[in-house]
């Protein structure tokens, strides 16, 4: 066995030498995760300088520094796992929390356009039924005439189907083209197709309306869309 100060010194050496690898380890490792490894280094450096090296400490010291070194390093190793799977952790419920807030709002918007689909739906029906109860007549103005047709086209769509109205038949629903025997409010060619939304359509302006409104949006999405075409042909 060695004499007792000079184990006592070597052995606190040689442990000075396993605290300066393990500063260096662990340093690197929580210099990498914060950004600066420079103090850390200088650190480890200023204790290695003030020790003994391993090749210095006798042989009997030395698996005993080894191990001590070796603990520190996997300690440190693990050390950054356990960062760098909490980080992991993180970032991945960002990205699940992000997906469901998008998966949220798409099924939000969806539902508003299924409401707003519903809701458009039951109005154009009620429009429909509104114009199958209007009274008959034997003649009516432009003003009743108008006011049946602002009854069952959209408010956002009035300016256009008014504008086509206006242009084929200057609101008079027994209009008549003397040249191609095109017939009432929206100038129909045959007049006669106008019989799908009604038997009177020679005599009621609400059949007339029912007919023009249904082939705008059938035939171009929107009288806006119709009014689009007819200012680039001049008809629709």
């Amino acid at each position: 066995m060695l004499e007792g100060n000079r184990v006592s010194r070597i052995s606190v050496r040689g442990f000075a030498v396993a605290s300066a690898t393990a500063v260096t380890a662990v340093g690197s490792v929580v210099g990498v995760a914060s950004g600066s490894t420079a103090q850390t280094t200088d650190d480890a450096e200023a204790v290695a300088n003030d020790t003994t090296l391993l090749a210095d400490i006798p042989v009997g010291q030395q698996a005993q520094v080894q191990t001590a070194s070796l603990t520190a390093q996997a300690d440190a190793q693990a050390i950054a796992a356990d960062a760098t799977a909490r980080k992991d952790a993180e970032e991945t419920a960002r990205k699940k929390a992000a997906e469901d807030a998008i998966a949220k709002q798409k099924q939000a918007e969806k539902a508003e356009q299924e409401r707003k689909a519903k809701a458009e739906a039951e109005t154009k029906a009620q429009a429909a039924s509104s114009l199958d109860d209007a009274p008959t007549q034997t003649s009516y103005s432009i003003a009743e005439i108008q006011a049946m047709a602002k009854a069952v086209v959209a408010s956002d769509q009035w300016t256009c189907f008014s504008n086509i109205v206006n242009h084929e038949s200057t609101w008079n629903y027994k209009a008549v083209n003397p040249s191609s025997g095109a017939y009432g409010l929206f100038q129909a060619l045959p007049g006669s197709k106008m019989s799908s939304a009604g038997s009177d359509w020679q005599t009621n302006p609400a059949t007339q309306i029912k007919w023009g409104l249904n082939y705008m949006e059938s035939r171009y999405g929107s009288p806006c869309e119709a009014w689009s075409f007819w200012q680039a042909n001049h008809w629709y």
